[in-house]
């Protein structure tokens, strides 16, 4: 028997603006990007009420100021009105994009729209049946809030299906500034059966059971370390509140980072060609989505002289554009960059007996050791989390391919100054 059936949401960032963009977009590439977020939010709704479910939980940053634009309100509510006039319940807490004492503009939402306030409340999401189900939820009352909120929250029924929506740090994050730290013993120490989080912008199971703790990640990427497929959760509850988790994609333009090995292409044409199956690759990976694509060349080869040429990286672009912009959906190349390097005979060079042949080794080794990318990633965490710093690096946390790249970039660097082109 179903006990429950629920989309949880976070991290919608409705009218956001997007970042980290390099090359020029086309008009109709920018109107794509700039209604993404709004697009995202009706493919949330569309999802509720096409499941049918009995409530829609958003676990804040609905917004992605204080300064929220008017625009962004007024879709919001429509999409909670679609909501209600399909009998579907919504739940919806505040973040530090969005604190209460943001401006905000006097609209009427509906009845069926729960918001919470600055203290834990309940509310059940059954009216008829008070008992089966309730949400227990918390807004930001201003941006800076770095106190632990889930100490803040009262006893819970047992008995009912007790869900948590709070916007907060899990564990100290490092991609995300610490806004109501909690750690994931806290959450578990707590009689709720499902904590709906938001805040980290990467989908995250931290728990699955007794009680889940969730976070969807945002709904749509908003700029290139935003990549991969966005979404919620569909979540449905047996009558002995056994979870069933089914993450559904929600963006509608996705963007991907791919990488292009030069060493075995020989001519431009070559390189042009595999440049177009690249695009076509993501492409197809999307799920029908539009594309912003970001091309990283690797390796080694007789194209490397070719790609230090003036503007030949941005004829590149402009020619792939021309092709695939126009497309629908579109693939759009927003940069290519160049990690390559002149000819250098790897192989026969690792085999050596030499400094440089040690160093090569070492670079193998330390692209499938976990636990030394683990112990980097520690030693730069003091970094990330530095008080002037993170605000620019939060979406810089390297990942385990993001150390590959790092490495194969420092080992291009070092074998330049060492052995040079080997031709």
């Amino acid at each position: 028997m179903t006990l429950l059936r629920f989309v949880h949401a976070a991290d919608l960032h409705l009218d956001s603006p997007f970042v980290g963009i390099k090359a020029v977009a086309p008009e109709h590439v920018t109107n794509a990007l700039h209604s993404a977020t709004f697009s995202a939010y009706q493919n949330i709704i569309k999802l509720c009420i096409d499941e049918s479910v009995d409530a829609l939980l958003v676990a804040g940053d609905v917004y992605d100021s204080s300064d929220r634009s008017l625009r962004a309100q007024l879709k919001f509510v429509a999409g909670l009105e679609q909501l209600h006039e399909a009998g579907i319940r919504s739940f919806v807490c505040h973040g530090n994009h969005d604190p209460l004492d943001g401006w905000e503009a006097r609209l009427d939402y509906p009845p069926s729209c729960t918001r919470f306030g600055p203290q834990f409340e309940s509310a059940p999401v059954f009216d008829d049946d008070p008992g089966r189900a309730v949400v227990h939820g918390i807004s930001y009352p201003t941006r800076d809030i770095h106190h632990n909120l889930v100490r803040d929250l009262d006893e819970v029924n047992s008995n009912a299906f007790s869900i948590g929506l709070l916007h907060t740090n899990v564990d100290g994050n490092t991609a995300h500034a610490s806004y109501a730290p909690c750690s994931l013993d806290d959450l578990r120490s707590s009689a709720i059966d499902y904590w709906a989080l938001g805040h980290v912008h990467t989908q995250q199971i931290l728990s699955e059971q007794s009680p889940a703790v969730v976070y969807p990640g945002n709904s749509q990427g908003r700029h290139p370390n935003e990549n991969g497929p966005r979404g919620v959760y569909l979540v449905e509850v047996d009558g002995a509140k056994n979870l069933q988790l089914d993450f559904r994609a929600v963006d509608t333009v996705r963007w991907q980072r791919s990488v292009l090995d030069i060493s075995p292409l020989e001519t431009e044409q070559e390189l042009l060609d595999s440049l177009d199956q690249t695009m076509t690759d993501a492409q197809g990976d999307a799920g029908g989505r539009s594309v912003v694509l970001q091309v990283t060349l690797t390796g080694r080869g007789g194209l490397y002289s070719a790609l230090q040429r003036p503007n030949f990286i941005e004829s590149l672009i402009e020619d792939l554009n021309g092709e695939w912009e126009e497309r629908s959906p579109f693939v759009w190349c927003e940069r290519i960059e160049d990690n390559t390097g002149a000819p250098f005979k790897r192989q026969e060079r690792i085999e050596g007996s030499d400094f440089l042949a040690e160093l090569l080794k070492t670079v193998d080794r330390a692209k499938n050791d976990r636990e030394l990318q683990e112990r980097l990633n520690n030693s730069l965490s003091e970094l990330y989390q530095h008080r002037q710093y993170r605000r620019y690096l939060s979406d810089h946390v390297l990942d385990g391919d993001g150390f590959a790249t790092l490495i194969d970039e420092a080992e291009a660097i070092v074998v330049e100054q060492l052995a040079g082109d080997d031709e």
